[in-house]
């Protein structure tokens, strides 16, 4: 079974911020909006390396604080308690594993929470209470399962924008499939109200995960 370890790295989280600074709106979202606008101004247009050490001063506070290992510790434990059971779910609802020994979670300040499908990891926000984070958790390690199982299968019918809406979409099954583990809801984004609606009522008729893969990657065909 796939385990998941929470971490916190210094160095990951200046690059997220400094990242989540200088990039444009995704799927509809401005993750600026939820930034120190400080931070936003200070970073904006510059190049990592020439603002990493103020960046690094300006954080020390949090950097610094004691709390910081204790909320992971916290939050840990808190995903121990469901991991097996949402593994469990997950491989039987969709009928596939997903074969990851290890995914490492890393705690960030930043309003946004990017996945590495190489390195096998996720970022998740430090600030949120420990049923966010592990919503965060969950929601990414979908992310992960969809590109094992199912990219390589929507892109080449799809195309790679319409497969990434797909993916992100998918998670509105965390509320209907996971809700008393998760407890909060997965909210998505913006641009995928449409598509996470028709995925519910798909998901409802039948609970086939490859018939709903298919019946979205039709959906999909049809939009323009």
């Amino acid at each position: 079974m796939t385990k998941v370890k929470l971490y916190f790295n210094k160095e990951k989280d200046l690059f997220n911020i400094w990242e989540t600074c200088n990039k444009p709106p995704r799927f509809g979202y401005d993750f600026t909006k939820n930034m120190d606008s400080r931070l936003v101004s200070f970073l904006k247009g510059k190049k990592f390396k020439d603002c990493k050490g103020e960046l690094a001063k300006r954080m020390a506070l949090v950097y610094n604080s004691k709390t910081l290992a204790q909320i992971i510790k916290a939050a840990q434990l808190s995903w121990n308690s469901i991991e097996k059971e949402y593994f469990r779910r997950l491989e039987n609802i969709t009928g596939k594993k997903l074969n990851i020994k290890l995914i490492r979670a890393y705690a960030t300040t930043a309003s946004r929470c990017p996945y590495d499908l190489e390195g096998k990891s996720f970022m998740f926000n430090i600030f949120g209470n420990t049923f966010q984070i592990i919503l965060t958790s969950a929601h990414e390690i979908m992310h992960f399962h969809f590109h094992k199982n199912y990219w390589a299968k929507v892109e080449k019918q799809v195309g790679k924008e319409k497969t990434a809406d797909l993916k992100e979409a998918l998670t509105v099954l965390l509320n209907l499939e996971f809700k008393d583990l998760l407890i909060n809801s997965d909210r998505g984004y913006p641009n995928h109200e449409k598509l996470r609606e028709f995925i519910k009522q798909e998901w409802k008729k039948n609970k086939d995960f490859d018939k709903l893969i298919d019946s979205c990657i039709d959906y999909l065909k049809k939009k323009d």
